[in-house]
């Protein structure tokens, strides 16, 4: 499944919409429509959440863990957990981004899986950096006059 590995969807060139999973026929047009195959950004905002605080036998040892309804900014809206934050910090329209994770392991000897999740972007440089070219510029500025 390379769709568990990469975001990967479908775009309609008929009525320019995008789906995940990926699918053959558009849903909105059926066979009217052109499908190509897209990777997606994977940044996006949490359109909505849960909080489980009693998982299955495979993720019990993750407990408690956030369960996000993830809008991309292309559009469709993907289930994935939400990590690196604690359940109390998850908002609506949080902005987060994929990242790539241990999603679970089968008992000690078994199988381990891997595939996409969303974490809080972290925009914190942004600000420093925009003043830093801000300094920069008048610096410049102040040379030239």
């Amino acid at each position: 499944m390379k769709e568990r590995y990469r975001l990967l969807g479908t775009y309609c060139e008929n009525c320019k919409t995008s789906f995940f999973p990926p699918r053959k026929i558009c849903p909105k047009c059926r066979r009217k429509g052109k499908t190509r195959q897209i990777e997606f950004s994977g940044r996006g905002r949490v359109f909505s959440y849960t909080v489980i605080n009693v998982g299955s036998k495979t993720f019990e040892n993750y407990t408690p863990y956030i369960i996000g309804l993830i809008e991309l900014e292309e559009g469709p809206r993907v289930m994935s957990q939400i990590v690196d934050c604690k359940p109390e910090e998850v908002y609506i329209g949080m902005k987060v981004e994929a990242c790539f994770r241990k999603l679970f392991e089968q008992g000690d000897n078994g199988i381990i899986s891997y595939g996409f999740k969303f974490r809080p972007v972290d925009d914190s440089w942004k600000e420093y950096y925009e003043k830093l070219l801000a300094d920069k510029k008048i610096k410049i500025a102040q040379r030239i006059n």
